[in-house]
């Protein structure tokens, strides 16, 4: 939801570079302006029958990116050890963690920082995200840290979890990629959406390219990325929720077999996240 922001903030209290940039510019994007975009998003996902949630509106608290603050992997709901300036989100979710079992909800110990925005799912494989711990302890945007990955490994012991390191600044959104989604996403059941220049090691890139493979591969250039276009939202394995201003991409899932549902949502991207950011899934279908 995007209800009761609290308005524009403060140059100061932003806490990814994309914010700060729009704050800086005068274009932070409006409540009723945002509002419209969700419903639009909202309206998709209950088109293809997907029961949606909302959590509880926090008078004053961001609460448009979900994703972050919890993810599901198997049978276990993980809650998110966040950027402590987002830690009031997860009160939001609280009637909906009551509906699920004790035994399925899992809380990370405090050192182990985790978003679920670099938390990605696939199989039989976890794509995690992170920051090793100098980058963790100088960048605000470092978000996952390697005791995060580790919890993963010990909790998921079925998965094979897959961390990679990426590229980070407080200041610059075009060399900044918050989190794994900003520059890589699976989609369909063998391809994926990527962008290089997120990675700090060109080993993983590598392994990306040597997992998907290249012709499995739509990679994306830099401008693509600062507009959010790994960011989108696979409803199934054949559609696709994407922004409806990117055109080449939109074009070129199309070409490869893909439904493309597009909305506007770029008044939402101007803070740092799209359409996966938006959503938590709670229920995923055996594929």
């Amino acid at each position: 939801t995007a209800r009761q922001l609290g308005g524009t903030p403060a140059t100061e209290e932003a806490y990814d570079p994309k914010s700060l940039e729009n704050i800086q510019k005068g274009t932070y994007p409006d409540e009723s302006d945002l509002t419209e975009e969700m419903e639009s998003l909202g309206a998709v996902l209950k088109k293809y029958g997907v029961e949606v949630f909302r959590p509880e509106v926090l008078n004053g608290v961001h609460q448009v990116y979900a994703r972050d603050i919890g993810f599901v992997i198997g049978e276990q709901f993980v809650v998110s050890n966040i950027l402590e300036e987002r830690s009031k989100e997860i009160g939001g979710i609280d009637k909906l963690l009551d509906l699920i079992s004790n035994d399925q909800i899992v809380r990370p110990p405090k050192y182990a920082r985790i978003e679920g925005g670099d938390v990605m799912p696939w199989f039989d494989k976890i794509f995690v995200g992170y920051s090793e711990d100098a980058d963790f302890s100088k960048y605000k945007v470092s978000r996952t840290n390697k005791a995060g990955v580790e919890f993963l490994e010990k909790t998921f012991k079925d998965y094979q979890v897959i961390p990679f390191e990426l590229v980070k600044s407080d200041t610059l959104p075009r060399e900044n990629a918050l989190h794994l989604d900003c520059c890589f996403q699976p989609i369909g059941t063998k391809e994926a959406i990527l962008y290089r220049g997120g990675f700090k090691n060109q080993k993983d890139v590598d392994l990306l390219i040597d997992t998907f493979g290249l012709e499995h591969i739509i990679e994306i250039d830099q401008d693509q990325m600062y507009r959010m276009a790994s960011n989108i939202f696979s409803v199934s394995p054949e559609i696709i929720i994407s922004e409806i201003g990117f055109v080449k991409i939109n074009a070129e899932l199309r070409s490869r077999g893909y439904i493309v549902e597009e909305i506007k949502y770029s008044e939402t991207g101007k803070m740092g996240g799209l359409i996966r950011c938006s959503t938590l899934p709670l229920n995923r279908a055996d594929r």
